[in-house]
């Protein structure tokens, strides 16, 4: 549970339970911040990320389903209007005739027009968050575009002239009612419906000043799209009616359930970088003032809200509905691909037990999204019982920037993996050098634990000495294959390994993960990565 917040006024006097009167304490104002604490902050921000992504999306789904709603509706209402006027029953036969030939039967009194509408208006972005719900001028090109759907098959036996009339007045009625529909909405939303619940909790970030000026404006006024806890000082004495200082900002998100941070006074480089890596870990919305910046894998986009400009900085990973639908494809493809390969890993099952001593499969912790630990199935490819010792030697030489490779390769490339492993079986080698040892992962992405494609889950020994920039790759779920695995896989030093997966999760989108399991393919039939 959350703390309550004071709502009566946007800077209570008295500072949040949890954070000292003073601000932030003396060891987290330091500039030598515990690096341990860095990471546990940030793995508990990560790990209250799904909470707050799913709070989002529902936020989504429910303003669609208002929208819709309301311009179902609106459309209901207006076609009733047209057959009561068009029957002559509202305003007497003249006008009745003139409507039939402006609007004729079949049009506004059919459903279909309804799905057009529907569809123009998603094309032209008239469900998304902001103003654009209630943006006049783009209202009016998804009634244009939903308007021209059903008029293209007309066109040809109506005559121009004719559909050209007929295309302009349904356009403006439709528009007319969308408008006055969508407006009434906020004029409800306002004077009746108390919306606090459902806005999104949210801090600002910047002199009390600044805070105090944007808390004003109608953007964030009560029972709107935000609900402000209160503000973060970036003063290096918080002034008192603050939250706490920059230090408190992970505390802070994990006590208020923030789901939304504004930043509006100016922040160096390296702050604005804490603020971003934080927020984006956190799940949380973030947007800024408009100001110029550059930060890398962060794509700003303009948001109006209420007549005032918020530049929304994001992360493909905090997107949502894509993450929704990647978990679904993932479900999806885990599903077939344990139907279709039942035959396979039955057989492989077999080989394996006939091969040497020991359970078929193999299970050995990794972490996961936000540090979890999870059980990595794959088919046993060593002996039973063997020390890791020699791995994991070379992986902390690896991680030491000792980049020494365990074999030259036969075209004189370097590579950086046990590949000639006594510890290895017979059938072991075979099965790692087609990776067929891997598909037991399919329960894994099953389970949740995993993706189909996603950076490489790091052993416990990798992850506790980690450097900062690294916990990026803990963003997203591990996959079975990944940016790294098709891009040289053990020919790569693990710094250029842990650079891929991080890239991977900055520019992340449904594409990319189409195109690595394309390439996946050809790596895994050559050995091009040097699996084995």
């Amino acid at each position: 549970m959350v703390d309550p917040v004071q709502t009566d006024s946007v800077f209570p006097a008295q500072p949040s339970r949890g954070i000292s009167a003073a601000g932030p304490s003396a060891a987290l104002n330091t500039p030598h911040y515990p690096p341990r604490q860095i990471q546990h902050d940030r793995l508990s921000l990560q790990r209250r990320a799904p909470s707050t992504l799913r709070r989002h999306l529902a936020r989504a789904v429910g303003r669609f389903a208002v929208l819709l709603t309301a311009d179902l509706t609106a459309f209901a209402i207006l076609r009733e209007l047209y057959r009561s006027v068009g029957e002559g029953a509202l305003l007497g036969d003249w006008i009745g005739n003139t409507v039939h030939r402006l609007l004729p039967a079949g049009y506004l009194d059919g459903w279909q027009y309804a799905l057009a509408l529907v569809l123009g208006l998603i094309a032209t972005g008239n469900y998304g968050a902001g103003d654009r719900r209630r943006d006049a001028a783009r209202l009016f090109w998804g009634c244009a575009l939903a308007t021209a759907l059903p008029l293209w098959a007309p066109l040809w036996g109506r005559g121009v002239g004719l559909v050209a009339v007929q295309y302009s007045v349904t356009a403006v009625v439709v528009w007319l009612g969308l408008v006055a529909v969508r407006f009434g909405i906020d004029a409800v939303d306002a004077r009746i419906v108390n919306r606090t619940p459902a806005s999104a909790r949210t801090i600002l970030i910047g002199a009390a000043r600044e805070c105090a000026d944007l808390a004003s404006r109608p953007a964030f006024a009560p029972r709107g799209d935000h609900l402000v806890l209160g503000f973060v000082d970036t003063a290096p004495t918080p002034n008192l009616s603050a939250l706490g200082g920059l230090s408190d900002l992970p505390v802070l998100m994990q006590q208020r359930g923030v789901e939304t941070v504004v930043i509006c006074g100016h922040l160096s480089d390296e702050e604005l970088r804490n603020v971003v890596e934080q927020s984006i870990a956190a799940g949380c919305h973030l947007f800024s003032v408009p100001r110029t910046f550059e930060l890398g894998g962060v794509q700003p986009s303009v948001v109006w809200s209420r007549g005032q400009p918020l530049v929304e900085l994001t992360a493909q990973t905090l997107k949502a509905q894509q993450l929704v639908i990647k978990r679904a494809a993932d479900v999806v493809g885990a599903t077939l691909g344990l139907l279709l390969l039942a035959p396979l890993l039955l057989l492989v099952a077999v080989i394996v037990k006939l091969d040497s001593r020991g359970p078929i499969f193999f299970r050995q912790e990794r972490i996961g999204t936000g540090g979890r630990r999870f059980s990595v199935l794959k088919f046993r490819t060593m002996r039973d019982g063997v020390s890791d010792h020699a791995h994991r030697r070379l992986v902390t030489q690896m991680m030491r920037g000792e980049n020494i490779p365990a074999e030259i390769a036969h075209d004189g490339r370097p590579i950086f993996k046990l590949t000639r492993d006594d510890r290895v079986t017979r059938v072991g080698r075979w099965l790692r050098r087609m990776s067929l040892d891997e598909l037991p992962q399919l329960f894994n992405v099953l389970w949740g634990d995993m993706s189909l494609v996603g950076p490489r889950p790091p052993l416990p020994y990798e992850f506790e000495a980690y450097d900062h920039w690294q916990f990026d790759r803990l963003q997203v779920k591990p996959g079975m294959t990944g940016l790294w695995q098709v891009s040289g896989r053990n020919l790569l030093t693990y710094r250029q390994m842990c650079e891929l997966d991080v890239t991977y999760v900055r520019f992340w989108s449904l594409w990319l993960d189409v195109r690595i399991l394309l390439r996946t393919v050809p790596v895994v039939l050559f050995n091009s990565g040097r699996a084995a």
